[in-house]
């Protein structure tokens, strides 16, 4: 076995499978890697998507030195998924399930990393239960506003192109709308296997808990204005998704934010340029501990 094979194998050995009750009780599906006694990161994945958006951070060298943590949220991938609107509608649910997985594993001062709507789970998290246990704040494409407003200036056709498909109650409509909102998150063709797992973890999420999450109104330049951990906005200048835009109200807003763009990216750093970034979020989680 090549020392490679041997370090993937010892990585994958170290995955722990968790189930901790969020906010209501609702059950959420938790992973773990990595270093079990490091510094803990927590990622948030985003709308419809899952824990394995976040596979080549989980799978690299950040493993080696922190405790990597994902979880699936609310309705998406191996949680539960009731259909009613008011399991999404309620931030404090959402804040409450952050709360359950920081306190249920222990992580202490924890870095929350959130993509795309994870950002709106994380202002959740922080108006609901404060900053006292993030040690910082990494936004990847990361959303804070979310209604009419927002639509066209902040949120662009990436995604508004392909939300009714997506949300419509016929299986073929969803394929389709699904399909392309994953060629519009890549800046180029990704490899089959990799588009065929992200077109597995999208179209798993049932259709009417995609709709009940963008029914909410949220604008959290209220949590922004007073962060003081510090807050990195990881934004790739031709994101069609989330519009470079959204980046700079963040920053514009936001006392402790600074940015790092990625240029000829759109929705997909981590996954696109994967070395850059993992070593961006592990400069980031020294610092922070420091």
């Amino acid at each position: 076995m090549t020392a490679v094979a041997q370090d993937e194998q010892k990585r994958a050995g170290r995955m722990k499978v968790h189930a901790v009750r969020g906010g209501s009780g609702l059950r959420l599906h938790v992973r773990e890697w990595g270093k079990a006694d490091g510094p803990p990161i927590l990622f948030i994945h985003g709308w419809s998507q899952n824990h394995l958006c976040w596979v080549k951070q989980y799978e690299g060298a950040l493993a080696d030195e922190f405790r990597l943590v994902a979880y699936d949220l609310r309705g998406h991938g191996m949680s539960e998924a009731p259909l009613e609107p008011e399991h999404y509608t309620d931030d404090k649910l959402w804040a409450d399930d952050v709360a359950a997985i920081i306190d249920g594993l222990g992580l202490g001062r924890t870095v929350l990393v959130g993509w795309s709507y994870g950002g709106f789970v994380i202002c959740d998290y922080v108006r609901a239960h404060g900053q006292d246990r993030i040690a910082a704040i990494n936004f990847v494409e990361g959303a804070v506003k979310l209604g009419e407003t927002a639509f066209g200036t902040l949120i662009g056709p990436g995604f508004l192109d392909h939300f009714v498909g997506a949300t419509a109650d016929d299986l073929p409509t969803n394929i389709v709308a699904m399909r392309a909102f994953v060629n519009a998150c890549a800046s180029k063709p990704l490899q089959a296997e990799d588009f065929e797992t992200a077109l597995c973890w999208n179209i798993v999420v049932p259709a009417q808990i995609r709709a009940n999450l963008a029914a909410r109104e949220i604008d959290c330049d209220d949590v922004l204005r007073t962060l003081t951990v510090p807050l990195l906005v990881t934004q790739g200048r031709e994101d069609t998704v989330v519009l470079p835009a959204m980046a700079e109200q963040i920053l514009a807003t936001c006392p402790t934010a600074e940015a790092s763009w990625y240029d000829g990216i759109r929705h997909l750093p981590h996954l696109e340029e994967p070395e850059r970034f993992n070593r961006e979020l592990a400069g980031l989680t020294r610092r922070a501990r420091v």
